[in-house]
């Protein structure tokens, strides 16, 4: 029989923090805004380079609870993301180990809704790492799933983006200005300054809670076909 090994530390403590109710009103409930930088995209050979959270309350930001990290990698990053992030591995060669990183990232999370921007690539990351705490990633809201969604609202069904958009380009229709981009404190940021806008804007539409943008934030089923046609 497989014994389940219970958390400890900070995940102990994520794992025991009461989770926003669905049917909670989203300025009721607690958010944090999440980015991670990494050495590619590939959970299970690429590292995380960098995290940045910045918590939501009350629909507000609080900069006092955000936190960021580097992270101690040990494999270097791949062209095209250092290109973008910036992140050699003499940079973090000082750098706290993932294990504090995760730790850090727990704390901030514990009893908050995780928010991410194209939720699909980090959660990737963290649903590995969580797993080995033995703990769970709880479910994301994806901004970008939820900008889709307003400019549907907003410019009609054939005019908005068919693929996915950029959390730059976001923030430009939102008519923000974006944080320092692909640092993971900055895109956290914006990426939560983006949330809380268009969690309003659809909230005028009809009354947004908790369950309402985690259903908006799901990235609709692909459908396979077979045969002709």
């Amino acid at each position: 029989m497989r014994v389940r090994r219970a958390p400890v530390g900070a995940a102990a403590a994520f794992a025991s923090a009461e989770r926003p109710a669905a049917g909670l009103g989203w300025r009721e409930a607690g958010w944090c805004a999440i980015d991670l930088e990494m050495t590619g995209l590939d959970p299970r050979s690429d590292q995380i380079m960098a995290v940045g959270a910045v918590p939501v309350e009350d629909g507000r930001i609080r900069l006092g609870g955000g936190m960021y990290t580097l992270v101690r990698a040990s494999k270097r990053s791949q062209v095209g993301a250092v290109l973008v992030h910036k992140l050699r591995l003499a940079d973090v060669a000082d750098a706290p180990s993932l294990d504090e990183a995760i730790d850090l990232l727990l704390g901030a999370l514990a009893g908050r809704v995780p928010v991410f921007h194209t939720a699909a690539i980090e959660s990737a990351f963290l649903e590995r790492l969580f797993a080995g705490r033995h703990v769970r990633l709880p479910t994301a809201v994806d901004t970008e799933m939820l900008g889709r969604r307003w400019l549907r609202h907003r410019d009609g069904a054939d005019r908005a983006p068919a693929q996915g958009i950029s959390l730059g380009r976001l923030a430009q229709e939102l008519g923000q200005p974006a944080e320092t981009p692909h640092h993971a404190l900055g895109d956290a940021l914006t990426t939560a300054k983006a949330f809380i806008s268009l969690a309003s804007l659809l909230d005028t539409v009809a009354p947004q809670t908790v369950g309402s943008l985690l259903a908006a934030s799901e990235r609709p089923a692909v459908v396979r076909r077979f045969g002709p046609g």
